[in-house]
């Protein structure tokens, strides 16, 4: 065994003043046995040599017995065996991994531990912490839309790290992300309650800060498995905590027609009655005539009619058009909130489809190409060549997330109540249904992967468009009495 076992003590002599260590006489007693009351064990043992090649020997004091000494002597011995004796680069961080654990926690690594991590390749000393894994995995992304990126870093920044980046990467458990997942529930029902206590300095001290719900729990977690999971294929860890654990179940906004008496408590007080609000089809009638001088009029126009998303009307290029046959190809989506739009090819192969057009459209779509074609003459060279159908004056590529404030100040000006963009597109499955289209023809509109997405989007607005049909129905069925209907 290398390395040795020995006794001392902090005694000095009385007049040289120098320590004693290993020679002080009360370190045993008259019969030369060791004096448990003096003293205490210690173990010297020569380490690997540094990255430098400087010699290096631990010493390692506080035992209060030899045999406890002894025992740790055995383990620092055990360690010292497990790397080959050729892999300088392992030996080298066995012995930073044991003077680094014996000063901060005052004993020395895990067998087992060390064993694995050799035999796995994993690095022994220097584990990132989750906060320095994640900012690692989200800068190694490559080939990821920049809304995909966003979402990662706002997840990485408002939830992961505050609540996981301190601890190390390796030492991540199942309950830490557990408590992580309670806390923020916890948060989103205090700040739901504070919003609907009507409490005006406590709403305004929470302003700005969004309530949580399942499905972005969903998100948070879904982001965190794919960076562990990252961290097990560089060996860092060997299983992924965030595997199984419980959420609540999403659910999804359905949405709500902007009927007279929603209006009117919208009015009132600003209520909004859901997270997901349509016009009907006077509203949206009134929208599409105040907005008829707008450089955006088709763009609006399109969503309106035909459900486009965001990216796909944004992304649109002229030979996607085809008028004589009135209809569009969906192939591109432009994205960026607040930065370069970069386009790319839509979300899924179910989001790539030929719409056909109303004859509405397709005059506001002609007469949108006309005018693009006189601007496109004036500015003679300048124009891009990107063939982009919506662009800005000077035929620059529109800015996703611009076109959404620019959506919002338009409705402002028409003293509309609000909806989001994206609810343009909800609008027009809704009028859709309203107007009798089958259910199949609205899916295969919003190009939808399946029939029961599009049925269980729109099951709040079905209900009352069922009403109106059967209502319509009754209306055609001549009566002698009108009061037997009443």
């Amino acid at each position: 065994m290398k390395g040795s076992v020995y006794k001392r003590c902090n005694c000095r002599d009385s007049h040289s003043g120098r320590l004693l260590g290993r020679g002080c006489p009360q370190l045993k007693r008259a019969n030369g046995s060791w004096n448990p009351r003096h003293g205490d064990w210690h173990i010297q043992c020569d380490l690997p040599r540094r990255a430098d090649g400087r010699r290096r020997t631990l010493r390692h004091p506080g035992y209060l017995s030899q045999d406890d000494a002894t025992t740790d002597l055995l383990q620092l011995n055990t360690l010292l065996a497990i790397p080959d004796r050729s892999d300088t680069v392992s030996l080298i961080e066995l012995g930073d991994l044991i003077e680094h654990t014996v000063a901060t926690d005052g004993r020395l690594p895990d067998i087992d531990t060390v064993r694995r991590a050799l035999q796995t390749g994993t690095r022994l000393i220097g584990q990132p912490t989750v906060g320095e894994w994640l900012d690692q995995w989200l800068a190694g992304k490559r080939n990821i839309a920049d809304s995909t990126r966003s979402k990662y870093a706002e997840h990485i920044r408002r939830h992961l790290i505050p609540h996981l980046g301190h601890l190390r990467l390796d030492r991540l458990r199942r309950q830490h992300i557990t408590s992580m997942i309670q806390a923020i529930i916890d948060r989103a029902d205090y700040v739901q309650a504070i919003r609907d206590s009507g409490d005006k300095a406590a709403c305004l001290a929470l302003r700005g800060e969004k309530v949580t719900g399942a499905t972005t729990l969903h998100r948070i977690r879904a982001t965190l498995r794919a960076a562990l999971n990252a961290a097990i294929r560089e060996d860092l860890i060997a299983a992924n905590p965030a595997t199984h654990i419980e959420l609540p179940s999403p659910r999804r906004p359905r949405p709500l027609v902007w009927t007279p008496e929603r209006v009117r408590r919208w009015e009132q007080d600003a209520t909004v009655a859901g997270k997901v609000m349509v016009w009907t089809a006077e509203q949206t009638g009134q929208f599409l005539d105040a907005i008829l001088d707008d450089p955006l009029y088709p763009l609006f126009h399109l969503v309106a009619y035909r459900g486009l998303r965001r990216g796909e009307a944004c992304g649109l290029h002229d030979d996607d058009l085809d008028l004589a046959a009135g209809q569009i190809t969906i192939r591109w989506q432009l994205l960026g909130e607040h930065k370069t739009p970069t386009l790319a090819r839509t979300k899924t192969e179910s989001s790539d489809a030929t719409i056909a057009l109303d004859d509405d459209t397709i005059a506001v779509l002609r007469r949108h190409r006309t005018e693009q074609a006189k601007r496109r003459l004036a500015s003679a060279e300048h124009w891009p060549t990107h063939g982009l159908l919506f662009t800005d004056p000077d035929g620059q590529p529109l800015q996703p997330g611009w076109v959404t404030a620019h959506f919002d100040r338009l409705i402002t000006r028409a003293g509309l109540p609000p909806i989001r963009l994206h609810d343009l597109r909800h609008g027009a499955a809704t009028l859709a249904l309203a107007a009798g289209v089958d259910l199949k023809v609205v899916q295969a509109m919003l190009r939808h992967s399946t029939i029961t997405l599009t049925a269980d989007t729109y099951s709040s607005v079905l209900p009352q468009l069922a009403k109106d049909a059967a209502n319509a129905t009754a209306a055609t069925i001549p009566r002698a009495n009108s009061s037997s209907r009443s």
